[in-house]
C-alpha cells in the first residue's frame, strides 16, 4: 500500500533539511544521496522512494531557498503601492532578506551561489518567473507616465542589468559589505527619473572615441 502523502511530504522536507545542513558544513560537492540517507538512517532504495534524482533533490532544497523570495514578490505585486515605490520594495525587500543570510554563514551563501550556478536549468525558472513579476511593475509604470518610448522587454533588460548586484547571489557573495538599500533606493530613483528611450547624449554618432 502506498504512502500517505502527508507521510511523504513529511519525509522529503526532513531529507530537503539534511541536504540543507550537509550543504553548509561541507560545501554543495558533499551533498550526495548516499551521505543524506546515511544521515536519515534510512538506506539509498528508501531515500529513492522521496527523490527519484539528484536533481530532483537539487529541485526541492532551489525551491525551499527561494520560496520565502517568492512569497516577498508575490505581495509586494499584489500591494496597492505606487510604481516606484513597488518596484523599491520587490528587490529591497529580497536583498534584505539575502543579506541577512550572508550575514548569518557568509560561506553557506557562497556555496548556495555555486549550487545555483552549476544547477542553473533547475532554477531557471525563478528567475523567469521573478521577470514576469517585474514586468507586471514596469507595466503600472508605464500607465503611470513612466519609461516613455521604450517596450516591457526592452525595460525589463534595461532595469535587470542596473539592479542585476541585488538580485545576483553571486555577485552578491562578493560585493555584500558595499551593498545597501539606501544606493538601491537612488538606483531606483534614477530608472525612474531617467530611463526613457530618447538618446539625450551618451550615445556615439560614429562609433566609439576618445574625447
Amino acid at each position: 500500500m502506498a504512502r500517505p502523502q502527508s507521510d511523504i511530504d513529511a519525509g522529503r522536507q526532513q531529507l530537503v533539511e539534511l541536504a540543507i545542513a550537509l550543504i553548509e558544513e561541507r560545501g554543495s560537492s558533499a551533498m550526495t544521496m548516499s551521505e543524506i540517507a546515511a544521515r536519515a538512517g534510512m538506506s539509498p532504495a528508501s531515500f529513492y522512494r522521496y527523490f527519484e534524482s539528484k536533481e530532483a533533490l537539487i529541485e526541492a532544497v532551489a525551491a525551499h531557498w527561494f520560496q520565502p523570495k517568492v512569497a516577498i514578490m508575490e505581495e509586494v505585486v499584489s500591494s496597492d503601492l505606487p510604481a516606484r515605490r513597488k518596484m523599491f520594495e520587490f528587490f529591497a525587500r529580497r536583498f534584505a532578506l539575502m543579506q541577512a543570510e550572508w550575514e548569518r554563514d557568509p560561506l553557506a551563501f557562497a556555496t548556495y551561489a555555486e549550487l545555483g550556478s552549476e544547477n542553473f536549468e533547475l532554477v531557471r525558472s525563478y528567475i523567469d518567473l521573478g521577470d514576469h513579476y517585474l514586468a507586471e511593475i514596469i507595466g503600472e509604470a508605464m500607465a503611470e507616465g513612466h519609461f516613455a518610448g521604450l517596450e516591457i522587454d526592452e525595460a525589463l533588460s534595461l532595469i535587470n542589468q542596473m539592479v542585476n548586484v541585488y538580485v545576483n547571489i553571486g555577485a552578491m557573495a562578493y560585493l555584500m559589505p558595499k551593498l545597501s538599500t539606501d544606493k538601491l533606493a537612488r538606483i531606483i530613483d534614477a530608472v525612474f527619473d531617467g530611463l526613457f528611450a530618447t538618446d539625450r547624449g551618451a550615445k556615439a554618432i560614429s562609433g566609439l572615441r576618445a574625447a
